[in-house]
């Protein structure tokens, strides 16, 4: 199981951008989704989530301004990032726990975390 992050870059304060997550693998079922960012010198901190039944939840931070949603793909999110402010500059992380896939034949339910590589939002005032 991999997670791929794509859709980081730079734009000034207001402006927009959409992260993906793609998940690969032979994944059956994923529980919950997710993304988190870490600014330099910060800790890892969550920014939304969305379960398998697309139960959405999300940071004070970054309600109102901030959608996750899962593609028809399943395997597939996405962050919609609207109204951008320089301290939402950072690395973000896709997320995903609760997997259920297949390996060799056999089914795995695993209750590890796993973590895209990381893609960088920068917001210039």
């Amino acid at each position: 199981v991999q997670l791929q992050a794509s859709g980081g870059g730079l734009v000034r304060t207001g402006g927009s951008l959409r992260l993906s997550c793609v998940a690969s693998g032979n994944i059956l079922r994923i529980d919950d989704m997710g993304w988190y960012y870490q600014a330099p010198g910060k800790q890892r901190e969550w920014v939304a989530s969305i379960t398998d039944g697309s139960r959405t939840d999300y940071a004070n931070s970054v309600k109102g301004r901030f959608t996750i949603s899962r593609g028809v793909d399943k395997n597939t999110w996405y962050l919609q990032m609207n109204s951008l402010k320089p301290e939402d500059t950072a690395v973000y992380y896709c997320h995903a726990k609760g997997l259920l896939y297949s390996v060799h034949d056999s089914l795995v339910a695993s209750g590890e975390d796993f973590w895209g590589q990381g893609t960088q939002v920068t917001v210039s005032s």
